[in-house]
């Protein structure tokens, strides 16, 4: 077990590449501290993980929401002693025309991706550095390296972040605590439901996006959940400051794939 009684901190475990992040790292052996805004949805998480003989709790927290990401961070600490890796997964995704995206859409976003994320990570590392090591992993997107229109909430705000993990990689590689990004692609969550479910042609729709795929699928959560567990893991042990892109190399395509043959072309 590569996560054997280290003690992980999950947010927005409660559903999606979270939920999914969690129960593999107790299978890994960890020991889980389940976050999520929602009981209805945090705590059968805790739950399953305890009934298959792992160790977590869940507690509720809306990581914009100071006093609660305090209270998250103590409980971890009161319940396990330690923080051995914290994994900034909650967000909030946005797609909404700019110029109908108010201010308080802005700061809603910004509050919760980007300010949430520094504060989970602010009320830790003082535990880490005690301790004497530490791990943050900050789930991203692939919109930190390219962007689509009517996300510029969303884009500013997982951009900033990997822009706080390369920071504070920085700062902390000497006193033993590595941070990395994590920035997954289309995944098979919620929002590919969605995606599809609001196409007005199935079939066209899969098309457009295993053509923007160059591996020709949507990703699966257990493929992010156990790039998190490697990142995790002592196996990254040399790793701090990088952003991971797990994305069927969605961001290393220039285009789309031509839907026909092309002759060779050789530049004079």
């Amino acid at each position: 077990m590569r996560l054997k009684d280290k003690v992980v901190i999950v947010t927005g475990a409660g559903d999606g590449i979270g939920k999914v992040i969690a129960l593999e790292c107790a299978r890994e052996g960890a020991k889980i501290a389940v976050s999520s805004r929602r009981a209805v949805n945090g705590q059968p998480v805790a739950d399953d993980i305890v009934k298959s003989g792992g160790k977590a709790f869940f507690i509720k927290c809306d990581i914009s929401v100071e006093n609660e990401v305090k209270a998250l961070i103590d409980a971890a600490i009161d319940t396990y002693g330690r923080i051995d890796v914290l994994i900034n997964n909650a967000g909030v995704n946005f797609v909404k025309k700019f110029e109908d995206c108010r201010p308080e859409d802005w700061d809603r976003v910004i509050q919760t991706d980007l300010r949430g994320t520094y504060m989970c990570s602010w009320y830790a590392i003082p535990h880490m550095l005690k301790q004497g090591s530490g791990n943050i992993i900050n789930i991203t997107t692939v919109h930190t390296m390219a962007c689509m229109p009517g996300a510029a909430p969303y884009d500013a705000a997982k951009w900033g972040v990997v822009g706080l993990t390369k920071s504070m990689a920085v700062e902390f590689a000497s006193r033993n605590i590595r941070i990395n990004a994590l920035s997954p692609g289309l995944i098979d969550t919620k929002i590919w439901e969605d995606i599809q479910n609001s196409a007005e042609d199935l079939e066209a729709c899969h098309k457009y996006w295993k053509a923007n795929i160059p591996m020709g699928r949507v990703g699966t959560s257990i493929e992010i959940a156990k790039t998190a567990v490697f990142l995790a893991s002592d196996d990254s042990g040399y790793i701090t400051g990088a952003n991971i892109l797990a994305d069927g190399g969605m961001t290393s395509q220039l285009v789309s794939m031509v839907p026909y043959s092309s002759r060779d072309l050789e530049g004079k």
